[in-house]
């Protein structure tokens, strides 16, 4: 079969195309044949050598896949044969034409999803209902969405418009933060200003934002500090689009009666597994909507990856075999 397998980490060029051999079903697991692959921001860390792979290099490369159930392996239930589903691997192994993963980790579609909206969901969309149900947001609130055009930014706007909640929205320029505002966004501000804060004090207009989804990372909220309602402002820390955590200390936060969670780890990982099955049915029922910015052929991952990189990309990037 055909695959993209990680030569090394490095450049989206280490990402080559091979013929490789079919995997076959271990106690647990299941094969599916894939229709698309949805490409996501944490690949092209890992890919980058900023996370470790988790697999001896050369390997298969991927986090997830969407198709259709082929085979199976001792221990799986025989109703999953012929299901269409989105599997999630242990990060490898998902750039292929058929995918092996493990029977649990698979989320089936709901049949009027078609597979590249679940593909394209899937991640984003349990992301975004973990960082909801954390975040305890609630309908008056004032809530500050940083990259508010991307997958998670994106889902997240939605769910907070649909919770009756004031959506302060960020974007790197014109074209995203249309896209924020089609979300529904009610205010739209461009992170890429210098004196972006300022902008949002003015916007504010002596009011605070109660919840901040922070995905910058960096030292982006050290001037929002004063702007984050005391005592009950709540921010949660999921993204490092600047290229590190987020720079705060114990003490800023205490002084001004903040909470900062961090989502990541493995027991995040967790609450957000648990969600995959919600943003699915979601989606289905139109509460979430994916925006899916173009489906490549396999052979175009490298591409695809310098898409995400160079934030060209307006929306998911899925892959076709």
């Amino acid at each position: 079969m055909q695959a993209i397998v990680m030569t090394r980490t490095g450049t989206p060029d280490v990402l080559v195309v091979r013929e490789v051999g079919d995997p076959r079903p271990g106690d647990g697991q299941v094969v599916l044949r894939t229709e698309v692959v949805p490409v996501l921001y944490p690949e092209t860390k890992v890919r980058a050598g900023t996370f470790p792979f988790p697999a001896p290099l050369p390997e298969v490369f991927g986090f997830q896949a969407a198709g259709t159930v082929i085979d199976i392996g001792a221990g799986v239930d025989q109703q999953l044969l012929g299901s269409r589903v989105v599997a999630s691997t242990s990060g490898f192994g998902a750039y292929a034409e058929l995918v092996v993963a493990e029977a649990d980790s698979v989320t089936t579609i709901p049949a009027d999803l078609t597979t590249e909206h679940a593909a394209a969901i899937l991640m984003p969309g349990s992301v975004a209902l973990a960082l909801m149900r954390t975040a305890g947001v609630t309908a008056g609130e004032t809530v500050l969405v940083e990259a508010a055009a991307t997958g998670v930014g994106s889902c997240l706007t939605q769910l907070c418009a649909a919770a009756g909640v004031r959506v302060i929205g960020t974007a790197g320029g014109e074209q995203k933060a249309r896209l924020a505002r089609d979300s529904g966004a009610h205010e739209v501000l461009d992170h890429t200003a210098p004196d972006w804060a300022d902008q949002l004090a003015d916007l504010l207009a002596g009011g605070t934002v109660d919840v901040v989804f922070d995905s910058i990372g960096g030292a982006s909220l050290t001037p929002l500090l004063d702007l984050i309602t005391p005592l009950g402002g709540r921010i949660l820390s999921y993204g490092w689009l600047d290229g590190a955590p987020a720079q705060l200390g114990a003490t800023e936060l205490i002084l001004r009666g903040l909470t900062l969670t961090g989502c990541a780890g493995t027991a995040w990982l967790g609450e957000v597994a648990q969600q995959r099955s919600a943003a699915l049915t979601a989606t289905a029922q139109g509460l979430l909507t994916p925006v899916i910015d173009s489906i490549l052929s396999l052979a175009d991952a490298a591409r695809a990856h310098r898409m995400l990189e160079d934030r060209t990309a307006f929306g998911t990037v899925l892959l076709r075999p």
